[in-house]
C-alpha cells in the first residue's frame, strides 16, 4: 500500500500537468503516472527536473542498453526496490542480459559473466553502492574501456537510480499489476 493516495488528472495542477505532459511526451512514451513518476509528479518543478534528468540518463548517453540496465538492476536489487528491479528486469532482458545473471542478482547470488564489460558494469557498480566511491585500478578498468565520458554517465546513473530507489521505498510505491515481485522476502 502506498503511501500516496493515487491522484487523477482532473486532480492536477497546471504544473503537474506539464509535468505529467513532459513524461509522456519524452522519450518515455505515454507511460501510467505510476512508479516514482506519481510521486515526482507531486513535486512540480523539482518533479520536472528530475523525469529530465532521468530522461536524459536513458535516452542520451553512449552506454548500450545492457550497460544501463544492467547497472539499473544492480542498484534496484542493492536497496530491495521492488518496482525499479521488475520494471528494468523485462527491460535487461530485451537488452541482452541474460535472465540466470538476473536471477542470480535476486537471490543474492555474484552472477558469472559471458561479457567482461558487463562483469565490469557489474564490478563498479557493486564497489560504488559499497563504499560509496570506486578503487583506483577498477577505475582505470573502468575508465579504459567506457573512457571519461562514460564513466560519468555511468556513475551519473547509478546515482540517479538510486534517488528512484530511495523514492520507491520510501513512499512505498506498490509494483503495477502484471509484476512479479522479484523480492517477495522483503516488505
Amino acid at each position: 500500500m502506498s503511501r500516496l493516495p493515487p491522484i487523477k488528472n482532473d486532480q492536477l495542477s497546471a504544473t503537474q500537468m506539464k509535468v505529467a505532459k513532459a513524461i509522456q511526451d519524452g522519450p518515455r512514451g505515454n507511460i501510467p503516472m505510476t512508479g516514482p513518476f506519481g510521486v515526482w509528479l507531486r513535486a512540480n518543478t523539482i518533479g520536472d527536473a528530475i523525469q529530465n534528468l532521468g530522461a536524459s540518463l536513458r535516452y542520451e548517453t553512449i552506454l548500450e542498453e545492457n550497460i544501463k540496465e544492467l547497472a539499473i538492476c544492480i542498484v534496484g536489487h542493492h536497496y530491495k526496490a521492488k518496482f525499479e528491479f521488475a520494471y528494468h528486469e523485462t527491460l535487461a532482458i530485451q537488452s541482452g542480459i541474460p535472465e540466470e545473471v538476473l536471477n542470480d542478482l535476486k537471490n543474492d547470488k555474484i552472477p558469472s559473466f559471458t561479457e567482461e564489460r558487463l562483469e565490469l558494469v557489474f564490478l563498479i557498480s557493486k564497489q560504488l553502492l559499497a563504499t560509496h566511491s570506486v578503487a583506483d585500478d577498477l577505475y582505470q578498468r573502468g575508465f579504459d574501456e567506457f573512457n571519461e565520458q562514460g564513466m560519468i554517465e555511468l556513475v551519473s546513473l547509478i546515482g540517479y537510480y538510486c534517488l528512484v530507489a530511495l523514492t520507491l521505498n520510501t513512499f512505498e510505491i506498490p509494483l503495477d499489476e502484471g509484476m512479479q515481485d522479484p523480492f517477495p522476502d522483503v516488505t
